[in-house]
């Protein structure tokens, strides 16, 4: 489903693409390329641009990083979850600290949550 976009921000969505960080080239490296579905990385939609979106399971996956736990932040992340969610989206939220600590376990539950089994996965990937 396509979704309308704030176009000023595309030179934003590229630039974050070219520049990941660890955590996010970790789990899109090592874990979303290798999913049964197409997994667009810092996909604008509507005023805001997403760490990753699946279209086919209506899933935003976010990495947040410490400031995330700033409460000023807390309530923007709050915030963009609801405006995500009226647009029938189910968004999943990882810390960067889970990613590096617990790879395999955010990897589960990825799995978990888009209702997909390890076997559905490339065969060139191990399963989680």
């Amino acid at each position: 489903m396509l979704y309308r976009y704030n176009r000023k921000l595309k030179r934003n969505a590229q630039k974050l693409r070219r520049e990941m960080t660890e955590e996010e080239r970790h789990l899109w490296y090592d874990f979303l390329k290798f999913l049964p579905y197409s997994v667009n990385r810092q996909k604008t939609i509507g005023d805001y641009i997403v760490d990753f979106y699946i279209a086919e399971k209506r899933t935003v996956i976010e990495i947040d990083g410490s400031q995330h736990s700033e409460p000023e932040n807390m309530e923007r992340d709050s915030q963009r979850d609801w405006s995500l969610r009226q647009l029938n989206l189910h968004v999943l939220r990882y810390q960067n600290a889970e990613i590096r600590k617990n790879f395999d376990g955010v990897c589960a539950d990825i799995l978990k949550q888009l209702g997909t089994t390890p076997e559905e996965l490339l065969p060139r990937r191990r399963a989680y």
